[in-house]
């Protein structure tokens, strides 16, 4: 089966998982609902979750609105047989229409029983725990009978197929011998932190939101940084050296230094070039660059590590207002996150 584009495991996604912790706690199971494949336009990605509780009630979403009726009624006999089921539906022109969609298509959902005696509470509170922390799982699922293996990036031994889900986050159906098995990249989504609350971070901060990227601006200015000129954007008004080992830099969060001030954006790139996270990228020419490389070789960074840096900062879209600078970075960004290599 090909790979499937799909989102990172978003909050929505840890408050499903949350519910179905909620309900498993109080009725003993719990029935979860997950898309696992897609043909055509489908409302939800591959990974796109649904629980449903012993009494109807139901978090998430499988089509945005199209079957989640009948996934309803579904998971009522799941939940009393306990076996599980894989159920294709087709989304319908007019249907996929009305959902904000071109055209139509089929969604394959994969419904299953989570039983807190058969260890499913364990499989939910790693689940949530994961996501809250940002570390994400990858839980490679036996269609046939909904058997589990779970898998963290920092396992010793990852087979090759799950390295490749923690890298790109996408999930996957597989083919195997022994039967279909999905592949569900439960990783947080990407993060962005800008350094500096410049022009340039005002926009990239609102395309990284449209976009459904976390986004947190760093600036000790105050007259920079302020809810007027960023709203609806978490700002810390800390010097990045201070802030960043708080904030944490995992391998889903990309760093941007935009202060075009040296003392600001050199503290962040030391940082952020010591760490695994999945872009680094800073501001200014080709001159400032270099200067910006002597002082951070003066500082102890290695070759290497500079070489991590993306400068000039954004794709060479010939950008020359900070609207087009701003886009031209979260395109490279979303070229990292989705782990195509630029040409």
């Amino acid at each position: 089966m090909a790979e499937t584009q799909t989102a990172p495991a978003s909050a929505a996604e840890v408050d499903v998982l949350t519910a179905a912790r909620n309900w498993l706690a109080r009725d003993g199971r719990v029935a979860i609902a997950t898309v696992v494949d897609t043909w055509g336009s489908a409302p939800v990605p591959v990974g796109g979750q649904m629980a449903v509780a012993a009494d109807g009630n139901f978090q998430g979403s499988v089509s945005g609105g199209c079957i989640e009726g009948e996934i309803i009624m579904e998971a009522e006999d799941i939940l009393a047989s306990g076996r599980p089921k894989r159920l294709t539906f087709g989304v319908a022109d007019e249907t996929a229409w009305r959902a904000g969609l071109p055209c139509g298509g089929k969604v394959q959902v994969f419904v299953e029983r989570i039983d807190a005696k058969d260890g499913g509470a364990i499989l939910l509170d790693r689940a949530v725990a994961a996501g809250e922390s940002r570390r994400g799982l990858v839980v490679r699922t036996h269609l046939a009978d909904g058997r589990k293996e779970v898998f963290e990036r920092t396992d010793a031994n990852l087979p090759q197929d799950i390295a490749e889900r923690f890298n790109t986050a996408k999930s996957q159906l597989q083919e195997t011998p022994d039967g279909d098995v999905f592949l569900h990249a439960l990783v947080p989504p990407a993060r962005i932190l800008v350094i500096g609350a410049t022009h340039i971070g005002q926009v990239l901060s609102q395309l990284a939101r449209l976009a459904s990227y976390d986004v947190t601006v760093i600036d000790p200015r105050t007259a920079f940084a302020s809810a007027d000129r960023f709203p609806d954007v978490k700002l810390l008004t800390e010097w990045p050296q201070d802030v960043l080992p708080k904030v944490g830099l995992d391998p889903y969060t990309a760093v941007v230094a935009l202060a075009h001030v040296g003392h600001i954006d050199d503290e962040a790139l030391k940082l952020a070039v010591q760490s695994d996270c999945l872009y680094i990228g800073a501001l200014g020419s080709s001159r400032n660059h270099a200067k910006r490389v002597e002082r951070l070789k003066a500082a102890g960074i290695t070759d290497a590590q500079i070489a991590r840096i993306k400068a000039p900062i954004g794709l060479d879209i010939g950008a020359q207002t900070p609207a087009e600078v701003a886009l031209s970075v979260m395109a490279e960004i979303v070229l990292a996150v989705r782990g195509v290599k630029r040409k």
